[in-house]
């Protein structure tokens, strides 16, 4: 059985180092699972002490961004606070939205109901306002990219449940957690349904764009972490069927 890297490097200077990470790993220590692997500490044994500045979900995958000394922490950490850092999110959901874009500005409450699902509360919740754009439609399935604006705890989750839509293989917020199966999406599939592998078991959700101006030279740089293998995979072997990439320009 192969084993899937932790992470890949993106980016790394004296400053600032930026990691590609692998879904199921924290970023940093989380209440719930203080003992749960950790990518921090990981990736402190290749570049030392890392300070966290922002957070993705731990089933999330893709770019993380640490602070490598206490200016640089400084500086990002309040970029994040003051929302000057531009998110981009990729996700694949089941079904199809009926919009082509739609801005969803709804206060959300972490940790709202019995299995800490981040909930809508107009009386309690905090500002959440996110930008969502439907790339592609796959048959059953629909390419969406999301620009957070705020950075709530789900937040993306969370407003797509409330738009109706749940990322595949998400355990908390969608009713549907099938994983994506070339045989049931490819009308002349002639493998094994006994050894068939998924192309994709859990949370299709990838950090895939992150914007932030460099604590030391003051320019606004982007880093793109490219798709992970399993979810790669699966964009290629949709694209096949349906002709639709999330990684292509609209015309």
């Amino acid at each position: 059985m192969k084993v899937t890297p932790d992470y890949t490097v993106i980016y790394d200077d004296k400053d600032i180092v930026v990691l590609n990470k692998r879904s199921g790993l924290l970023i940093a220590q989380d209440r719930y699972d203080e003992d749960a692997p950790r990518l921090d500490l990981i990736a402190q044994e290749t570049f030392g002490k890392l300070f966290a500045v922002h957070r993705i979900d731990k089933d999330t995958s893709g770019c993380v961004i640490y602070a490598k000394n206490a200016d640089a922490h400084r500086s990002l950490s309040m970029q994040f606070e003051n929302r000057e850092v531009e998110k981009i999110y990729h996700c694949l959901v089941n079904g199809r939205p009926l919009w082509e874009e739609k801005h969803l500005d709804l206060k959300l409450l972490p940790d709202g109901d019995q299995r800490h699902r981040t909930i809508p509360n107009a009386k309690y919740g905090k500002d959440a306002v996110t930008d969502f754009t439907l790339l592609g439609v796959c048959g059953p399935y629909s390419w969406i990219e999301a620009r957070p604006r705020t950075g709530r705890t789900h937040q993306i989750r969370a407003h797509l449940k409330e738009l109706g839509l749940g990322i595949v293989c998400d355990p908390l917020y969608s009713g549907n957690q099938k994983p994506v199966r070339l045989s049931e999406i490819k009308r002349k599939w002639n493998g094994d349904p006994d050894s068939e592998r998924p192309l994709l078991s859990r949370l299709a959700l990838h950090a895939y764009k992150l914007t932030v101006t460099h604590p030391a030279t003051g320019e606004r740089v982007t880093f793109t972490a490219p798709y992970s293998k399993d979810m790669d995979a699966t964009r290629k072997q949709l694209k096949s069927i349906f002709d639709i990439d999330p990684l292509e320009e609209k015309v």
